[in-house]
């Protein structure tokens, strides 16, 4: 997921530097919201993964 996030992030800088403002803004929102998924996922395997570990 961190991989699409920094495709959008891409496309949002050649398109920011292209000038166009609209497609830049719309992929920098796009790869936020990856990020942030990404993130929150993350956390949550390290969560339940130690859980798991310490159980056994």
């Amino acid at each position: 997921m961190l991989g699409w996030a920094l495709t959008f992030l891409i496309v949002a800088l050649i398109a920011a530097a292209l000038g166009f403002g609209g497609i830049a803004g719309a992929a920098v929102g796009i790869a936020k919201i990856i990020f942030f998924v990404a993130i929150v996922l993350f956390v949550l395997s390290l969560l339940f993964g130690g859980f798991r570990r310490r159980s056994i």
